[in-house]
């Protein structure tokens, strides 16, 4: 079973920049479709982004389509999560996941098995 830990999370002013990253152990995260999901307060958790085991393909949720990027270091089993032109509205808990899906992309909390703890990403306007 994979752990999952993310850092990077912090205060910014809009139109900054973050970097965030999930650091696994226990199992190579090469085995995973990985994801990144967000959960603001009184709101669902939902989807950010999501990148193929191979790191050959990704997906974005429309919000975020343009201001983020998805990638990963299979060799150093992280994943990151580069954030630019910050919104007030992108303020929320920041979760990285694992599912164990890897013939596509995936989008739905339902389908990734483990989740990291999260980090807590606010913009101020």
């Amino acid at each position: 079973q994979v752990q999952l830990v993310e850092s990077g999370g912090g205060s910014v002013q809009a139109g900054g920049s973050l970097r965030l990253s999930c650091a696994a152990s226990g199992r190579p995260v090469s085995s995973y479709t990985m994801g990144w999901f967000r959960q603001a307060p009184g709101k669902e958790r939902e989807f950010v982004a999501t990148i193929a085991w191979s790191g050959s393909s990704t997906y974005y949720a429309d919000s975020v389509n343009g201001r983020f990027t998805i990638s990963r270091d299979n060799a150093e089993n992280t994943v990151y999560l580069q954030m630019n032109s910050l919104k007030p509205e992108d303020t929320a808990v920041y979760y990285c996941a694992a599912s164990s899906v890897v013939h596509t992309l995936v989008v739905v909390t339902t389908l990734y098995e483990h989740w990291g703890q999260g980090t807590q990403v606010t913009v101020s306007s």
